[in-house]
């Protein structure tokens, strides 16, 4: 091998690695583009997901807007009607006690009465046998 043989040799390496190399910069050309175009659709992603979680945080905060209005109208009308009951329930109550009421004056009344009739039949019973000589009344 001579001078010439080995000049061919390095310029066939030197052709061949230039192949290679352009070889590996149109690969690596490829990844590039590749990775960019991964960014842009991550990108084009983080977008669109930041979109619906702002959508999403608004319509939870209209939904708990109106379940706060639900609550404070279920909880007005459950109010107004425990009101409603325990008026309606005060009044009968009072109604009842009003009743009864009554009822034991009637009755105190009657029994007084009928003490007071018993007391005076006893009296009239009394004067009417001590009026007799031969009966004599003791009180112990």
């Amino acid at each position: 091998m001579d001078e010439k043989d080995l000049t061919a040799i390095e310029e066939m390496m030197k052709h061949q690695m230039g192949i290679l190399v352009e070889d590996f910069n149109h690969k690596l050309d490829l990844v590039v583009e590749g990775h960019q175009i991964l960014v842009e659709k991550i990108d084009a992603t983080r977008t669109e997901l930041k979109q619906d979680i702002k959508n999403l945080d608004q319509r939870l905060m209209m939904t708990e807007a109106r379940l706060d209005k639900k609550i404070d109208t279920v909880e007005e009308r459950l109010t107004n009607k425990i009101d409603a009951v325990e008026e309606r329930l005060n009044n009968k109550i009072d109604a009842v006690e009003e009743s009864l009421n009554n009822k034991i004056d009637t009755v105190e009344e009657n029994l007084g009465n009928k003490i007071d009739a018993a007391a005076k039949d006893l009296s009239d019973h009394r004067a009417d046998t001590e009026r007799h000589a031969e009966y004599k009344v003791s009180e112990k």
